[in-house]
């Protein structure tokens, strides 16, 4: 068997807000490269996840919400559709979100053959894992980066410590932050750095799992 032509589960996992004005139309064409990999005709059609206890992709109107925990089978192809996804979903956000990408090597898991020869014993599954953010500026993306980041921090620390005693960490993350903002800001004449403050929490470069 040739495990380099194995297909995943890959799993979609995330919320954005959506701009008041951004209609259902270019909702779906911003959504394209998802229900167009899984073989759909519309967003309708591809919408719904691999599972059925998973509510897949859906959009909430009174909160202008995407929701999306989807799961469609395929390869490693469908990385090359995760940089449309999130040009795309650049246009239409109204603030910046983490988008996690989940590749769940598929055969690993559901070859259960008793005979499996020694090289397939050894073989390790290849899942892998993304983490991508969008936004509607630059300035929303890295807001949506500290906020993940932060939250992240505090969930780790607060095993050691207590929330009051976080003042300082959470300053030293916005410090690099507003270090990092104020070098793209000179650079592209960008505006006003973001705000402190908000929760959230994040990695904000992808991380494998194996």
């Amino acid at each position: 068997m040739n495990y380099e032509d194995t297909p995943f589960e890959i799993h979609v996992h995330g919320d954005v807000k959506i701009r008041p004005d951004v209609g259902f139309k270019t909702l779906q064409e911003a959504l394209q490269p998802l229900w167009k990999y899984a073989g759909a005709a519309s967003l309708a059609d591809g919408a719904e996840s691999l599972y059925e206890d998973e509510p897949g992709i859906s959009f909430e109107v009174p909160n202008h919400t995407l929701h999306m925990c989807w799961t469609v089978r395929g390869g490693e192809d469908f990385r090359a559709q995760l940089d449309d996804l999130c040009m795309n979903l650049n246009e239409v956000s109204a603030e910046g979100a983490p988008i996690e990408v989940t590749f769940y090597d598929a055969s690993f898991y559901e070859d259960d053959d008793d005979d499996e020869d020694e090289a397939d014993e050894e073989r390790e599954a290849r899942d892998d894992f993304v983490l991508l953010f969008v936004g509607p500026t630059p300035a929303a993306i890295m807001q949506a980066q500290r906020n993940l980041l932060v939250e992240d921090l505090v969930a780790l620390m607060a095993r050691h410590f207590e929330e009051g005693e976080l003042g300082g960490v959470v300053a030293e993350v916005d410090r690099l932050f507003e270090g990092r903002y104020s070098a793209l800001a000179h650079s592209l004449d960008l505006g006003r750095p973001p705000q402190r403050g908000g929760g959230g929490g994040s990695r904000y470069t992808p991380r494998r799992l194996h």
